[in-house]
């Protein structure tokens, strides 16, 4: 009989779901990033004094940001 863990697995199907749990995760967070992009360029999360249209560079965006924590 082979050594079972308390989860129920052996050391190498522990192994291959560990891969397998990693590569989905890797494709959940490259999509989760490549989400956040798309939706920054929609709409910045940090809008200037007249608005969202008002940030058209990253200084600009920068600078509303200082202005917000300042």
């Amino acid at each position: 009989m082979a050594d079972v863990s308390l989860s129920g697995l052996t050391e190498h199907e522990a192994q291959e779901y560990h891969k397998y749990f990693i590569q989905g995760f890797m494709i959940f967070t490259a999509v989760a990033t490549v989400a956040h992009i798309l939706v920054w360029m929609w709409r910045p999360w940090i809008p200037g004094d007249e608005g969202y249209a008002a940030l058209n560079s990253a200084t600009e965006t920068a600078s509303a940001l200082l202005t917000m924590i300042a």
